[in-house]
């Protein structure tokens, strides 16, 4: 599985796709929270990191699909995943380690925002009165998501040979797990608890949760469920392409 992860890490950032992606989140980032005057922390009145934590899973929708799309697609391109079948290796290695190799450059994609947060209390009248706690818990949430979107990812790369048909599986699977349970809900058919349900089904619901800064149990469950879900499924498509 180290091998695996290695071969991942030095792949992204050994050419300048991976600095770019990371530049671009940053970028983003900065300017929605401090150029951009409809989510301009400079024109809140007050300073906070929630326009940070509510665009950041958005921009992670597009980043996270670009980080992951080559993952197995390009192995089945060019014919390197029979290769690597091969090799005294277990079908969960080999997933962990892609897995874990997009979810470090998420990481680190995610370590940067820090500063906006030192920012923050400069900017603030008295730091004090900052909700370290609900901080915290948005930190968690972001990372957690991140890795949801991680698995779905490996997961959408392991369909297909074309890495660019990946990023859209992706994108779209990412979208149903982060707002399509949410917005399903509010169909008037679903009526009597079944919205509540359909609610708890989705990202978005356990983000937000985790986000006012109580970290419930039942919401780590949620997404360490997904990201074993999504990883499983990857194991069947591998295998299932290779005895193919």
């Amino acid at each position: 599985m180290l091998a695996i992860f290695k071969k991942e890490i030095h792949q992204f950032f050994s050419s300048i796709t991976g600095y770019v992606a990371i530049i671009l989140f940053l970028l983003a980032n900065g300017l929605l929270l401090f150029v951009f005057p409809d989510t301009s922390l400079l024109d809140y009145g007050y300073a906070n990191l929630d326009p940070l934590f509510e665009l950041a899973p958005l921009i992670y929708l597009l980043l996270i699909p670009a980080i992951t799309m080559r993952s197995f697609a390009d192995e089945f391109k060019t014919g390197t995943m029979e290769l690597l079948s091969t090799k005294p290796l277990g079908w969960w290695q080999i997933v962990t380690g892609k897995f874990l190799a997009g979810l470090l450059v998420v990481l680190i994609s995610l370590i940067p925002t820090l500063v906006y947060y030192i920012a923050v209390r400069q900017l603030s009248a008295d730091p004090s009165n900052l909700d370290n706690g609900g901080m915290t818990g948005s930190y968690t949430g972001l990372f957690l998501l991140g890795a949801v979107f991680t698995a779905i990812g490996v997961w959408s790369s392991s369909l297909t040979t074309n890495s660019v048909v990946a990023f859209l599986i992706a994108i779209f699977t990412c979208y149903i797990f982060y707002n399509g349970f949410d917005a399903l809900s509010k169909v008037p058919a679903f009526t009597g608890g079944a919205d509540y349900y359909l609610q708890m089904a989705g990202i978005k619901f356990h983000y937000t949760s985790i986000s006012r800064g109580v970290i419930d149990s039942r919401d780590i469950v949620y997404f360490l469920s997904v990201i074993g879900l999504m990883l499983y499924l990857t194991r069947l498509s591998l295998q299932r392409r290779i005895w193919d």
